[in-house]
């Protein structure tokens, strides 16, 4: 295209828009314009926190799109009362058919005020695209949207849209393909909508998902995660198309990314193969309590490079999900969430170790996450707590309590001292002591005499 035609065509919308606003009719548009701005500003600060509060109040809890979007729409309260006073101003204009002279010719519009009417559609427009776009989480890709679509929907308004085409079309062809500012912001738009669509609907699947209860933990994480890897090539694909290149001509492309993961990419996709093989041999899912290395705690979840774990401080560690595959994993919960814990506890040997042991147990017993643990195939008793004497010791007798909790992930260190404060005060109020340790120490003077002292 030519540059002088491109300076030409602007020069004369210039010129144009200039007569046409430098008219008395149209300043008193423009004047009318402001005005009904400024009082929907006004309404807006009165009756927007009223609203909003309202909103809060409705339960929309199975819609949540709804729900952002009506918030979303109410938080530009001013916008829309502009538009409802621009529509009333405009139905008055036409039914006076006031300005007569600023109405183009030959246009197909209803008789009326056309600015008023241009301003109705570009606020309605405007309304609309930037509540939708605030659904997206990105503020970046939404405000993007916003004005690529405003923009779009105001050339069509003002009838340039053909000549704001032509004027971005200016470029030059690579191959069969226009490389112009036209074409950029079609890729951009076609590829972020589309990679925007893709990541909505792969959520909302994800959610329904997550709710079949048929399914175990990580075949739902594992069906979530490829159903969003689909979607997105899928959209990937369709904007390329859509773009008009040729996705044959990616092939030589596509072997260059290959070379470079093989070399520069290992460990990603070490982990990302790892984190499909934990998907699908079931060895840990979300929920399940773990030890890895010095790392106690819950798998909150699992994600394609890496496993969150939450540990009993708050901490969150993100483990590389190779390290699940390739070190030794301790899982709590792996078969089922029953764990057995062990304390070990000595007597005076003047007690009784039958009447210690019966003592040991009830104390057990009388501690909260303590359960029974029940029935496993096989067995015809459930298996309480139990205590063993396990030994002979220098000063006490040795003994050893085991049992069983269900809530691992709520920490072991802590009922292991709750059952050992339950079995001291249990000791204490039946005259059971727990020994210390004696030693006699013998001292002998430079002669060879030794001196006896009393033990300590």
């Amino acid at each position: 295209m030519d540059w002088t035609r491109i300076t030409s065509i602007l020069a004369g919308y210039g010129q144009n828009a200039w007569d046409y606003f430098s008219t008395p009719a149209v300043l008193i548009q423009l004047g009318v314009i402001a005005a009904l701005f400024l009082l929907a500003l006004v309404a807006s600060w009165r009756v927007e926190p009223r609203l909003l509060k309202w909103a809060d109040g409705l339960d929309l809890t199975g819609m949540p799109l709804l729900s952002r979007l009506l918030k979303e729409f109410l938080s530009r309260l001013e916008w829309l009362f502009f538009v409802l006073l621009l529509t009333v101003a405009y139905l008055i204009t036409a039914a006076v058919s006031w300005p007569p002279d600023t109405l183009p010719a030959d246009t197909g519009r209803p008789e009326g005020s056309y600015l008023i009417y241009s301003a109705l559609v570009l606020a309605a427009a405007w309304l609309v695209i930037n509540a939708v776009s605030h659904l997206s989480r990105s503020r970046t890709i939404g405000l993007t949207f916003a004005l690529i679509a405003w923009a779009y929907v105001a050339a069509v308004v003002l009838g340039v849209a053909d000549v704001a085409t032509e004027i971005l079309d200016a470029g030059f062809d690579i191959g069969t393909f226009r490389l112009s500012l036209l074409s950029m912001l079609q890729a951009v738009f076609l590829l972020g909508g589309m990679l925007w669509l893709s990541a909505a609907v792969g959520n909302f699947l994800d959610r329904r998902i997550q709710n079949i209860e048929d399914m175990t933990p990580s075949l739902r994480v594992l069906i979530g995660k490829i159903l969003r890897i689909a979607l997105i090539v899928i959209a990937a694909t369709i904007a390329l198309s859509g773009m008009g290149i040729d996705l044959t001509a990616l092939t030589i492309f596509s072997g260059a990314v290959g070379v470079g993961i093989g070399f520069g990419l290992q460990k990603v996709v070490s982990n990302f193969i790892s984190g499909i093989i934990i998907l699908m041999d079931h060895s840990i899912k979300p929920g399940d309590t773990v030890t890895l290395g010095e790392t106690f705690g819950w798998i909150r979840e699992l994600r394609a490079r890496f496993v969150s774990v939450i540990t009993r401080d708050g901490r969150e560690f993100l483990i590389p999900n190779e390290d699940f595959i390739t070190t030794e994993v301790v899982n709590w919960s792996f078969s089922d969430q029953y764990v057995r814990l062990d304390v070990l506890f000595g007597v005076a040997y003047d007690s009784d170790p039958h009447e210690v042991e019966r003592i040991a147990i009830g104390a057990a017993s009388s501690v909260e996450r303590v359960e029974d643990r029940p029935t496993p195939p096989g067995r015809k008793q459930p298996r309480p707590p139990v205590c063993w004497l396990i030994g002979f010791g220098e000063s006490s007798l040795e003994f050893k309590l085991r049992f069983w909790i269900s809530d691992p992930q709520e920490g072991t260190t802590n009922i292991r001292g709750k059952v050992l404060m339950a079995v001291w005060d249990a000791f204490q109020e039946n005259g059971i002591r727990i020994p210390y340790p004696h030693r006699e120490i013998i001292m002998r003077s430079p002669s060879g005499q030794a001196s006896d002292r009393e033990p300590s």
